[in-house]
């Protein structure tokens, strides 16, 4: 039986991205995002018009999607209330938000050298996915503060154990196991394997 009802959040389900960009003084930021989808060799995501990352996107038109795994969910979330933007936004400092200088240092993670772009990659990631800027577009209603990043992959970099013995075009999909945002928690293995701060900062139930 269904019913109808009126859900907070439609996060049914979507892979965590680490998403690297350079500053205008050339530094890292780090933010961690879950609004990603792809079709062929490109991919949309969705972002807050106001964020470093986005800013850092539109200017430099490059960035590398790093795909955590399960074990990277407390590095993650240590980066949930971090911004690169020196000045906070109004509505991120009512959610607890603090600017950082070095995000890979506060999350504990490693800076690896791309090859098509500036932004480096995230070590510990087993997926990293350099790609460019072609479009950004405003999202949803006027005002909203949202926008959709069309981003191009040039370079795809995968953890040798995840591909397909002997295969270097085929990715093994009952190897990879992404971590997942499922309605503001995070899950790996259909399992909840670490709360979010960032959900809790938000207010939503049952983070």
């Amino acid at each position: 039986m269904h019913v109808t009802v009126d859900p907070r959040v439609l996060y049914f389900g979507t892979p965590v991205v680490l998403l690297s960009t350079c500053d205008e003084n050339g530094s890292v930021n780090l933010a961690p995002m879950s609004s990603a989808w792809w079709v062929d060799q490109s991919c949309m995501l969705g972002l807050d018009e106001t964020s470093q990352t986005t800013r850092n996107l539109i200017r430099t038109r490059e960035c590398v999607l790093n795909l955590a795994s399960p074990e990277l969910a407390h590095a993650v979330d240590r980066l949930a209330l971090l911004t690169g933007s020196r000045v906070v936004p109004g509505h991120k400092l009512r959610k607890g938000y603090r600017y950082e200088r070095d995000k890979f240092e506060a999350a504990g993670l490693t800076e690896m050298a791309s090859e098509k772009v500036r932004p480096p990659r995230v070590a510990q990631c087993p997926v990293h996915l350099e790609a460019v800027v072609d479009r950004v577009h405003p999202f949803g209603e006027e005002g909203s503060g949202l926008v959709a990043v069309e981003a191009r992959v040039v370079r795809v970099h995968v953890e040798e154990s995840l591909l397909v013995p002997g295969s270097r075009r085929h990715i093994d999909a009952d190897r990879w196991d992404p971590l997942i945002m499922k309605f503001c928690g995070f899950y790996g293995n259909s399992r909840n394997v670490h709360p979010s701060r960032l959900a809790m900062a938000w207010g939503i139930p049952g983070a």
